[in-house]
């Protein structure tokens, strides 16, 4: 099957992921293309194919007779794509030797040149966009598309020499939960690459430690007309909160390697009230500088207003895979040849965000990511580039050569 034509069929799943479900999938949706997965690799001839309790979808391409003592590496993407906008009905747009000009998505939107700047790299390339009212499910499904097209070309042509490879498929990435279940030890990998990246050349190894912080606020409510020196109002102490952290922190004002507070939710009234942050730094140090702080806000609104009446609970998600993969400089080595035998230039950037590979490497499978072809995730304005796509193609099949080495 064509890389386009694999990837098409797979972004016909709708395989939105929930988080405000607590099962695992978040949606049962997801298992649709999980099965479907499954039941492809074991047409292609993989073994140990097989979708799990948790809808973990894995399969082995076997080692080449006299190949088997090369370390194992697998390849994982996810398959969910995220809760921000729609994933169903999707009519991908096909734009041959692109021109390098605004695009069209519908009669009232287009994407344009000014708006997104690095659509003049893809000048002459065949893009894959939106019809403007869905995203479009490069995030991830492009990683998905290029793993199984190895696949199916390394099962085509024995020729090829190379170890064990496992391949792993994940739900739920896209709210933080995708490996929340994950068996490292099963899946038996030494080293792992996840595909989620973007623009071609993307290697990224580097991304936030993060945290979320919960304030919750307990008011006291009377009537407004005798409140003088009586009434707490819960939403005030919140916005007194906010006002406390540092404005030029916020992602709004950061980018590259600085950190920040975003502040994503705020509900309630008078009597009560909440608020929710996400904190992120690359640096370990800044990290908890970070957390200390707003723990300090937190304390000094206590000695203002009392004890009882306001309440952080402050949680960990995720921590910065560099250290986890520096150990192990032939992962990151090989990539880069890879990249470069693929024509490829390799960029490597601090990914602003978290992946499945962060928390993998900290569970045991130090495990990098690599770019993909697609660009402006989560929206209606994503889009991916086919010949980047297939450059991946190409970079992952290099890394299977090198690894056999």
């Amino acid at each position: 099957m064509e890389l386009k034509e694999r990837f098409f069929k797979y972004v016909g799943f709708d395989t939105q992921s929930d988080p405000e479900s607590d099962t695992f999938p978040s949606t049962a949706k997801q298992l649709l293309l999980l099965n479907f997965l499954a039941e492809e690799m074991k047409g292609l001839g993989l073994e140990d194919v097989e979708v799990d309790a948790n809808g973990y979808a894995m399969g082995t391409i076997p080692a080449t007779p006299g190949y088997e003592n090369r370390p194992v590496i697998g390849f994982i993407s996810h398959v969910d794509t995220s809760p921000d906008m729609s994933g169903a009905n999707i009519k991908p747009q096909v734009i041959p030797e692109y021109d390098g000009g605004d695009i069209k998505l519908n009669e009232g939107l287009t994407m344009t040149v000014a708006d997104f700047p690095e659509l003049a790299f893809y000048k002459g390339h065949t893009l894959i966009t939106t019809d403007g009212t869905t995203l479009l499910g490069a995030d991830d499904k492009a990683g998905v598309a290029e793993i199984m097209t190895v696949a199916e070309y390394l099962v085509q042509h024995p020729e090829v020499k190379h170890g064990k490879i496992r391949i792993g498929f994940t739900p739920d990435e896209e709210i933080g939960r995708g490996v929340d279940f994950f068996d490292v030890e099963h899946f038996g990998a030494k080293f792992a690459y996840t595909v989620d990246g973007g623009f071609e050349g993307e290697l990224e190894y580097e991304n936030f430690n993060a945290a979320s912080a919960k304030i919750e606020v307990q008011g006291r409510n009377i009537h407004p007309g005798y409140a003088k020196d009586k009434m707490l109002n819960a939403l005030q102490v919140v916005h007194e909160l906010n006002s406390l952290l540092p404005p030029c922190q916020r992602p709004e004002h950061t980018e590259g390697y600085e950190g920040f507070y975003h502040l994503v939710g705020v509900k309630g009234e008078v009597e009560q009230a909440s608020c929710e942050y996400i904190i992120r730094d690359h640096s370990r140090v800044k990290f908890e500088e970070k957390k200390r702080f707003i723990e300090a806000a937190v304390a000094l609104l206590q000695q203002k207003y009392g004890e009882g009446v306001i309440k952080l609970t402050l949680k960990d998600q995720y921590y910065n895979m560099r250290e986890m993969v520096e150990p192990y400089p032939e992962v990151i080595d090989k990539a880069f040849q890879a990249m470069r035998e693929a024509d490829v230039t390799p960029i490597v950037r601090p990914i602003r965000g978290g992946t499945d590979g962060a928390r993998l490497s900290y569970m045991g499978l130090p495990c990098p990511n690599l770019f993909t072809g697609g660009m402006n995730f989560h929206g209606k304005y994503e889009y991916c580039s086919l010949n980047t796509m297939q450059k991946a193609v190409q970079t992952l099949l290099n890394l299977v050569k090198l690894w056999a080495e």
